[in-house]
Parts: C-alpha cells; structure tokens; sequence
C-alpha cells in the first residue's frame, strides 16, 4: 500500500509538471542564495574558526599528521576521494556517454558533455578567482597543485554523479530504480566531499560551496533537459505503468 502510494505520489507529479519545475527552480535559488552568503563569509575570513575546529575534530589530538580512526580507515579515505579525481570522473562519464550511444539517445550525450564540460568551466574560473590557499594546520594525505576554494572534487562529483544519476534514472521504468541510482549518486556525492576533509586537503567550506555549486548547476541543467524534452528534442522519461 505504502508503495502504490508513493507511485500514484509520483505519477502526480509527473502530470503537473510546471510544479515540478518551479519546486526544481526555488531549490536553485536557495542553493545559490546559500553559495552567495558563504562565498561572502569565506571572504570576509569569519569562518576561519568553523573551518579549523572541524578540521582538527578528524585529527588525532597527539599527532596532527594522523587522521582520527584506524589505519584502514585513512586508506579507505584515499580511495573514496579519488572517486572525485579527474581520471574517475572522466572515465564515469565516457562509459555512460557510450551507454546512451549504444541507445541511439543523441541528445542524452550532448548533455552529458555540456553539463560536465560547463561545471569544468566553472570550477576553473572560481579556483583561479578566489585564489584560497590549502589547509596548512595538517599534512595533506593526498597530492594537490590548485587553490582551495570551491573544490573541484565536491563540485564535480556533485555535477557528474547526479547529472549522469538522472539521465541513468529517466530510462528505469521503475520508481525504485530510480531513487536506487538517485540515492547512489547523491551518497557518492557526499562520501567524495567529506574524504576531501578527511584527508586534510580541503577546508569544510570549501566541500559545502563546491557541493551547492555543483547541486546547482546538475540542477539548472535538469530544468532545460526537461524543456528539452517537452518540445521533443530530448527522449522523453520512460514512466512505470501505472497498470
């Protein structure tokens, strides 16, 4: 019962798209409104306490060098966020891109490209624009050669996973196939910006900037997919049977 609920919730929904987009374009605003008067606090240097005392919580109190838990646990860190690095994303993104190729879903791969290639852009530009230096309370865990602020892992991990997570979850039929790979993207998303942390590499604000810009722009593309796909230059979703 609970099930068909949710279904008939969903299929609701589906129907009146206008308030789907509308609720898609208010979490936008908020997002942005929340990246705008973060950017402005990390700028104005009052979140320098925030940072370090988070940044210090994952550390061992007695050696600095060594993050909080167990050896596997730092070891397992190095490879979550490397999910978030340019040789996965890109890798992720060419098998997906190949799949809709397979799929003969043109437009699908030409978004894959835009979204990815325009959240680079981004990334980019804001790196270079804030200029933020690295953590330098802790020894980095990892290799790192730009700036701090938004970072690059969250925010492309953000971008990738939930654009691709969509594209992947519009052709499942099923509604629960589609929160199954939604929910994977979005855990994905999370553990890639909190390994950044954990490894000492990133300050906490630097994670919750590149996780709404990233969220904000998979979004803003979201939308036109589905204009796109309402004037039929987009496949439309494929919908469980409402049977």
């Amino acid at each position: 019962m609970k099930y068909e609920n949710v279904s008939a919730l969903v299929r609701w929904t589906r129907r009146h798209i206008e308030i789907t987009s509308l609720t898609l374009l208010g979490i936008i605003v908020v997002a942005v409104w929340t990246l705008a008067e973060l950017t402005d606090e990390v700028v104005e240097g009052s979140t320098r306490n925030l940072d370090r005392d988070i940044l210090l919580l994952l550390r061992a109190p007695s050696d600095l060098s060594d993050p909080i838990g167990p050896w596997w646990l730092e070891e397992m860190g190095r490879d979550i966020t490397a999910l978030g690095g340019v040789a996965v994303l890109t890798l992720t993104t060419l098998i997906v891109s190949m799949f809709f190729l397979l799929l003969r879903r043109w437009a699908s791969v030409l978004y894959i490209l835009v979204t990815v290639g325009g959240g680079i852009l981004i990334s980019s530009i804001a790196k270079d624009y804030f200029d933020r230096p690295r953590p330098d309370l802790v020894p980095h865990d990892a290799i790192v050669h730009t700036a701090s602020f938004p970072s690059g892992h969250a925010m492309m991990a953000a971008i990738v996973y939930l654009s691709l997570g969509v594209l992947i979850a519009r052709v499942q039929p099923r509604f629960v196939l589609k929160l199954y790979v939604m929910s994977v993207a979005i855990l994905l998303t999370l553990f890639v910006g909190v390994s950044r942390i954990y490894m000492g590499v990133h300050w906490p604000t630097d994670v919750a900037a590149g996780w709404l810009a990233g969220g904000a722009w998979a979004m803003i593309c979201l939308i036109v997919a589905r204009i796109l796909a309402r004037r039929g230059y987009m496949d439309a979703e494929t919908l469980e049977d409402a049977g």
